[in-house]
């Protein structure tokens, strides 16, 4: 057997372990960046319509006060989120700790600022003028919203998209909260793509931090791919 031939079957035999241990990897990101993302725009957006409609005394300190949480320092969130579920935080009882409606939490208060900001600055950029044709037409206040809500929808979808990338590449406060964890087949208990990059690389196996690393990227750039889009003159803020 030629000396090729003796490396390449060894590898091939890992494989199936690998692509499993990979597989996990993505479904345990997605699960907890989708969730994180779907419960900040629930919460968000219903922020970014009053304070975008409303005028009232501290509107521009409560504008600087989201603007700031754009750039909360994800380990400070971590350790914010792993006192609040650990025995002594208020959420003890929950025996949250090192699971993955903690890192859930972490990602939630890291998009959630990205989606109000972006959200907020693109219902604010919608005319006053098409505001007052719906009230002319007898719209409700809910039909004012909607009509916003429809004239700002790429502005909205491009903070949540956004909000999105802040969260899938998180490293620092899902590792504070999640701990990193696989389970003893090998798969995924708590372990994303961010982190197990930086195990894996630590570990000397680069082959497997270099395949979570391209499967990140892809991941990123698909979204910064959409972000741009619908943030250039074609579909821009209208």
């Amino acid at each position: 057997m030629s000396l090729e031939s003796a490396t390449t079957v060894p590898l091939l035999a890992e494989f199936p372990f690998e692509w499993n241990y990979v597989r996990s990897i993505i479904v345990v990101s997605l699960y907890v960046s989708v969730a994180a993302v779907a419960l900040s725009t629930l919460f968000s957006l219903p922020i970014a319509l009053t304070v975008g409609f409303a005028e009232f005394r501290g509107k521009g300190v409560l504008t600087s006060i989201i603007n700031t949480g754009m750039g909360f320092p994800s380990v400070v969130v971590g350790l914010a989120v792993l006192f609040t579920v650990s025995n002594e935080g208020p959420l003890g009882s929950l025996e949250l700790v090192f699971t993955r409606e903690a890192m859930i939490m972490s990602q939630f208060v890291l998009a959630a600022p990205v989606i109000t900001g972006v959200s907020l600055a693109a219902v604010s950029s919608v005319e006053q003028n098409v505001r007052d044709a719906a009230y002319a037409m007898g719209g409700t206040r809910l039909d004012v919203a909607l009509v916003t809500i429809k004239e700002a929808r790429y502005g909205i979808a491009t903070a949540v998209l956004a909000g999105f990338g802040r969260a899938i590449s998180e490293v620092g406060s899902v590792l504070i909260v999640g701990g990193n964890i696989a389970r003893a087949d090998g798969t995924s208990k708590t372990r994303t793509l961010t982190t197990a990059i930086q195990l894996e690389a630590q570990r000397g196996r680069f082959e497997t931090a270099m395949i979570l690393g391209a499967v990140l990227l892809a991941i990123v750039l698909v979204v910064n791919g959409v972000v741009i889009r619908l943030g250039s003159d074609e579909g821009g803020y209208r």
